[in-house]
């Protein structure tokens, strides 16, 4: 199943799961609720879980067959606290719990997801987005949500860790 357009190995874990990990050492995520949102191939939700295993992480897929895979890779990799959620995340229900993480990877549309992390966000929590640059200023001009600076990722020419919070 093609999940990503990477498929060097090397590549795949500089660009997937080291652009994943690199958020935790710029946003503390030690603990709590993580909403990874279009989570596709499970970045950056499953690299976060494996290096900071006391996380909860609601994976949310709306392609049956990527959700399926997830699945198959909690499954495989014996991860608990971790649950797919095969929606649209304007489709979940408001089930009153809020998370102290949400994550967005190459995802777009990002109207539509400060809305809903407006609602979904846990006082104090943060909305990471991996984004271009142009994007992220963007966002920031237009945004109610308190942004910190783009943070460079490294070894990328233009793209960015965007976070932010209400």
């Amino acid at each position: 199943m093609a999940l990503t357009t990477i498929t060097d190995p090397i590549a795949i874990l500089r660009s997937h799961f080291g652009e994943s990990m690199f958020a935790a050492s710029v946003v503390p995520i030690r603990n709590g609720r993580l909403a990874d949102v279009g989570s596709g191939a499970g970045f950056p939700g499953l690299p976060l879980k494996i290096i900071v295993p006391s996380l909860q992480v609601s994976l949310i897929e709306s392609n049956a067959k990527k959700a399926s895979f997830l699945s198959e890779c909690i499954r495989e990799l014996n991860l608990v606290g971790v649950d797919v959620l095969r929606s649209r995340f304007e489709d979940l229900e408001e089930s009153g719990s809020e998370f102290d993480f949400i994550t967005a990877r190459a995802l777009g549309g990002y109207e539509r997801l400060i809305r809903w992390a407006q609602r979904s966000l846990a006082s104090g929590g943060a909305l990471i987005l991996w984004l271009g640059l142009n994007d992220a200023t963007e966002l920031r001009e237009e945004s109610t949500l308190q942004w910190q600076s783009p943070v460079p990722i490294p070894n990328s020419d233009r793209r960015v860790l965007l976070v932010g919070g209400r």
